[in-house]
């Protein structure tokens, strides 16, 4: 298995698009929806293939986690979030889902 490393959040976007993860997904209480198609994920309909974490280097505000998603609709793509303090207010089963 090959294991991805990036230095920056950019740089895990693009390689991330490069190896077919596509589309961006927005983080809602309960699940995840594509920002370009009528799509709506559920925790139990979606995996995370690999997360990637990124610190600030004098700004909390700048913790963030890039996830490489993969649904069972065939669909891959990525959801940036913030970690932390500022992490946002989502449902025990997301938060297992993207907190593992």
């Amino acid at each position: 298995m090959t294991h991805y490393s990036y230095d920056t959040l950019s740089g895990a976007l693009n390689g991330l698009k490069q190896r077919g993860y596509t589309e961006d997904f927005n983080l809602k209480e309960n699940c995840i929806i594509c920002a370009t198609k009528p799509l709506e994920l559920k925790p139990e309909e979606f995996d995370i293939e690999e997360g990637h974490r990124f610190e600030g280097m004098s700004n909390p505000d700048d913790n963030s986690v890039v996830y490489a998603i993969s649904s069972t609709y065939g669909v891959k793509g990525v959801l940036v979030d913030a970690y932390g303090a500022y992490a946002e207010a989502i449902t025990p089963e997301m938060a297992q889902k993207l907190r593992a």
